[in-house]
């Protein structure tokens, strides 16, 4: 059987597998989910395949893709359901949407580079958005959804687009604005304002964000990935306190801190 046909009758029994699990007879809790109850599924799923590509495991990532396909299928049926849209629908706009946003591809204009490419890409979106009287603004389409550091980079990059961003490459005035940022919150420490403190240290996390963008990392990954090193370092010092045979409060910061910077040794 052609590759092709055969991958798209997979999908088809998907799509009708779903359909009998929404039907009369079919599963109880499958019934009851609706689009609303399906978002902590869809952001759970998510996550589940980030992990699985971070870790690098392949039929782990392959088994995380179809969770995440489940849901899309999941929110199409139930939109399907109410008369809203079909995932047929769904194809369709995608794939007209990768025509349209790719016309280096699929039509005569000429790129020189992947930055070019996303230049058109806005410039594209941002006509869509008028062309259908929604927000043109160049922050329209960020989702208030997002984790709140990966929403913050996407701002800052938004902004960088009409040229409201310090000069690429040059990261001495990011830095003096994280210096800034962090002289204000211990002036706001220092009056002890709960308000005061809080807005400051989200400007502070701001501006730190800014500061990776602006030497090319990705601040949700350099997180994470520090995260990671805080969990296999704590680890290390649970499993020395556990070979010391003494609890933890018999131990003094110090202590403790020794404990830390062997585990630091171990990679």
């Amino acid at each position: 059987m052609d590759k092709e046909k055969e991958t798209a009758e997979k999908f088809l029994k998907l799509v009708a597998i779903m359909k009998r699990l929404r039907e009369p007879g079919g599963c109880p809790w499958d019934r009851e989910q609706d689009c609303m109850s399906l978002r902590r599924y869809i952001v759970e799923e998510a996550y589940e395949l980030i992990e699985a590509i971070e870790a690098g495991n392949v039929p782990n990532m392959c088994e995380e893709c179809g969770d995440l396909m489940l849901q899309v299928i999941f929110v199409s049926r139930v939109a399907e359901e109410r008369g809203d849209f079909t995932i047929r629908d769904v194809m369709e706009r995608l794939a007209d949407k990768l025509i349209r946003r790719h016309p280096h591809v699929f039509g005569e204009t000429s790129v020189k580079n992947s930055e070019d490419v996303l230049k058109n890409w806005e410039r594209i979106k941002s006509a869509e958005r008028r062309g259908k009287e929604e927000d043109s603004s160049y922050m329209a389409g960020i989702p208030r959804g997002m984790p709140a550091l990966l929403r913050a980079y996407r701002i800052q990059e938004r902004a960088a687009k009409p040229g409201f961003d310090w000069p690429k490459g040059e990261t001495s005035a990011v830095l003096a604005k994280l210096e800034e940022e962090l002289a204000e919150l211990k002036e706001a420490i220092s009056g002890g304002d709960k308000v005061e403190i809080a807005e400051e240290l989200g400007d502070l996390f701001f501006a730190a964000v800014n500061l990776s963008r602006h030497l090319g990392v990705d601040p949700e990954i350099d997180l994470h990935a520090a995260c990671e090193k805080f969990d296999r370092r704590f680890r290390g010092v649970e499993k020395s306190v556990e070979q010391s045979g003494r609890p933890w409060n018999d131990f003094t910061l110090a202590e403790l801190d020794e404990f830390w910077n062997k585990a630091k040794t171990n990679k």
